[in-house]
């Protein structure tokens, strides 16, 4: 028996220590996976900070994205300054940029009552240094200037449009015309690419787009331009339906831009504009104003059509360089006057304002002048529907001298008519309105 115990009681010993140590091994896995356990917590804990710090951040965007889409955004448009312009300009042709003139006083031309295009702004620098690369748009030059415009053209219409915005500036004296250059300028500010041949150039209904052109010009070119000091820049019609040229919107024309900052000479010494008419639409040389009235509002019924006296003015005219042939007669000077008129068509046929003419009689009826209609600024596509109304101005040449010793202090009637069609054919009846002009 005693031998038997010993076996035993170290049967026993051995049992008991491997269980010990089971119990120890069990305690330090269970230790380790509480730590696991632990760390996924913390890890978990410090993983939600982040997301919630990015949504946060989210939240903040889009709620300044709610803020901003509280007013509708119906523009496109650039956002650069002209400061970034003239940079990114400098950097791009390695010259150099000095301001020679700014102005910010917007101007509008009327493509059609709801359709317009407007002038912003524009800066005229002069930039030396040009790279090499530059001088074709530069007239070889590496020494010259950039006009920089911005423009919005705007669509009030009910239907959307497709409008091409050349804007090509020309001047007197000018070789060619000068269209905007497209590596002068950052693309996405340039208006030629957001009114581009990718989206047909449409623009939608009470849509606006703004955006620029840059205007390049060679060193003596620069010169010709600030001697000239105005400028005209073309203003296309707009379309119904792309490339439809038949769909025609409104009409073309052209914006007259003064590029002397002390004094317009589009306006008259009172501060009132200058009548449109083709001396003035077209550049043909300087006016001062001599005489003029408004607001007078005298009319004479023509069968069914309305003509109303609504104002005139006398101008001093002295002809640029280009056209002073056409005044070759005038040794004396020349007085312009223009007669403003508005004609109400309640007639079944379309007016035609170029075939328009009337008569000036002046020193008491012992001489008379035919209207000029080479001084007018109309086309065969301006007209006056039925139903309508609109302007027509009458222009007359005067020799300055006989004017300013005879004819001034004397009555000026004007003898308007008969009415015409685009065909030029009388629809009045050879009935005509007549008017003195009143003092």
């Amino acid at each position: 028996m005693e031998k038997l115990k010993l076996p035993i009681l170290l049967l026993l010993t051995l049992v008991l220590v491997t269980a010990c140590g089971d119990e120890d091994t069990g305690s330090e896995q269970v230790t380790e996976a509480e730590d696991q356990e632990n760390m996924n917590e913390e890890n978990t804990e410090e993983g939600t900070e982040e997301p919630t710090e990015v949504r946060k951040e989210s939240e903040t965007a889009d709620a300044e994205l709610d803020d901003e889409s509280d007013e509708p955004d119906t523009d496109s448009s650039g956002s650069g300054d002209f400061d970034e312009l003239i940079t990114y300009m400098e950097d791009a042709t390695e010259g150099t940029a000095d301001l020679i003139l700014e102005n910010e006083e917007d101007q509008t031309f009327d493509v059609d009552d709801d359709f317009t295009v407007s002038l912003d702004a524009f800066q005229l620098v002069e930039l030396n240094g040009i790279h090499t690369n530059f001088e074709i748009p530069f007239n070889d030059q590496t020494d010259g200037g950039v006009l920089i415009a911005e423009y919005t053209v705007t669509n009030d219409l009910d239907d959307d449009a497709y409008y091409m915005p050349t804007f090509d500036i020309s001047y007197t004296g000018a070789q060619k015309a000068h269209s905007g250059n497209r590596d002068l300028l950052p693309e996405e500010e340039q208006i030629a690419t957001h009114l581009a041949p990718d989206n047909d150039y449409h623009i939608e209904a009470g849509e606006s787009v703004t955006g620029f052109y840059a205007y390049p010009f060679g060193e003596d070119e620069l010169e010709d331009l600030m001697d000239e000091g105005t400028i005209e820049i073309e203003m296309p019609s707009a379309l119904s339906e792309p490339e439809a040229y038949d769909s025609t919107i409104g009409s073309n024309g052209q914006m007259n831009v003064d590029l002397n900052e002390e004094e317009s000479g589009d306006e008259s010494e009172n501060g009132g504009d200058f009548y449109e008419d083709g001396a003035t639409a077209t550049n043909m040389g300087d006016k001062e104003m001599v005489k003029e009235a408004e607001g007078i509002g005298e009319s004479e019924e023509l069968e069914d059509y309305t003509v109303e006296l609504e104002g005139y003015q006398f101008t001093e005219f002295t002809p640029n360089s280009d056209e002073e042939p056409r005044f070759a007669d005038f040794d004396n000077g020349v007085v312009l006057l223009t007669v403003k008129f508005n004609v109400d068509n309640q007639g079944s046929e379309t007016i035609g304002l170029s075939p328009l003419s009337s008569t000036l009689t002046v020193n008491d009826g012992n001489q008379w002048l035919t209207g000029e209609g080479m001084l007018l600024d109309y086309s065969v596509d301006d007209v006056i529907e039925s139903g309508e109304s609109g302007e027509v101005l009458q222009v007359y040449t005067l020799d300055q001298e006989q004017y300013e010793k005879i004819w001034k202090d004397k009555e000026f009637e004007v003898e308007f008519g008969p009415i015409r069609d685009e065909d030029a054919q009388d629809i009045s009846k050879g009935h005509t309105a007549e008017f003195v002009l009143p003092e």
